[in-house]
């Protein structure tokens, strides 16, 4: 996942603490102007270096896959840390520019140049106390997009949606065999489960999203509504389940019509409904009937939703 590598960003106090500590190790193995040299340098280059790193860690929103780009933008708003990369970007700069330019001016007497050398480093502090929010932004940025759960885009992938209680994390449970992962969303406080399995050599993703697409649409906010566009651009299938029983809590219209608000929403991705508990009721007209307490065609359910992807994995260039 792009963004789980991502290092921690300093806090521009860190960042001033570090330098300044170096610079002063540095001034100590000279003497005279050379050690006030020295001891600018250093701070210098290691404000630049460190402000530049943490730009570079970062990957290039343009590039990003527009699932990891629509959930990073649910999260943290894309365009505000693009701006506050921008701005540690000249910090960057300027503390280098500084560093050079303070350096032309140790001339004279030690007593002079340790003062133009204090001068220097005043104003670099200066430079990154001006960053000091947009360091703060990227730092909480990184903290919660390494929440995201582990989703490869390039995965054909199965999305199960529906009611709470309809069965759908048993389901996933049951067909992934326990090795599903379980992460949570920056956006809901419901742990999203992502498994895979394989057919035929090909690695399937299974995603539940509790928390977004088990509840009608205008009862989401905003950043959830964000976050199953998001999923759009990696649904394959999506098995809707359905309890006919309403043994779940939720009258069979309002599933139905869930049901109908999700398929309009994913546009050309394949809706298979699926009534689950079919060992209480098949009161409802699906693609599929299964029971998981039953274990009455779960596989077969599996099977259809590979079927309806009809993922057909690149072959190398023969020829």
């Amino acid at each position: 996942m792009i963004f789980e590598t991502l290092p921690t960003t300093p806090t521009s106090e860190e960042l001033i603490d570090k330098a300044f500590s170096r610079a002063a190790r540095a001034g100590r193995a000279k003497s005279g102007i050379q050690a006030q040299q020295s001891m600018l340098q250093t701070a210098s280059n290691v404000l630049s270096d460190n402000l530049q790193n943490v730009v570079t860690e970062w990957p290039d929103f343009r590039e990003v896959d527009p699932f990891y780009y629509e959930l990073a933008d649910a999260v943290v708003e894309v365009d505000e840390i693009r701006k506050s990369l921008s701005e540690i970007q000249w910090a960057s700069r300027k503390t280098k520019e500084i560093g050079r330019e303070y350096q032309g001016k140790l001339r004279g007497d030690i007593n002079y140049t340790r003062k133009v050398r204090k001068q220097g480093f005043a104003r670099l502090a200066d430079i990154v106390e001006e960053v000091e929010d947009d360091l703060d932004r990227v730092g909480a940025a990184r903290n919660d997009l390494r929440k995201l759960p582990d989703i490869n885009p390039d995965d054909p992938t199965v999305v199960v949606a529906g009611y709470p209680n309809v069965g759908k994390s048993s389901f996933v449970n049951d067909v992934t065999h326990a090795r599903n992962e379980i992460a949570k969303y920056p956006f809901t406080t419901k742990s999203v489960r992502v498994g895979h399995f394989e057919r035929d050599h090909i690695r399937y993703q299974i995603v539940d999203t509790p928390g977004l697409l088990d509840r009608p649409e205008d009862e989401r906010n905003a950043i959830e509504k964000q976050a199953v566009s998001a999923l759009t651009h990696v649904a394959d299938c999506i098995l809707f389940m359905v309890d006919a029983s309403a043994y779940c809590g939720y009258p069979l219209d309002a599933q139905l019509e869930l049901r109908d608000s999700v398929e309009a929403q994913f546009g050309d991705v394949p809706v298979l409904t699926v009534c689950n508990k079919a060992d209480l009721s098949t009161d409802v007209e699906a693609d599929l009937y299964m029971s998981i307490e039953e274990d009455d065609n779960v596989t077969e359910t599996l099977d259809a939703a590979v079927e309806a992807i009809a993922y057909e994995p690149e072959l190398p260039f023969d020829g």
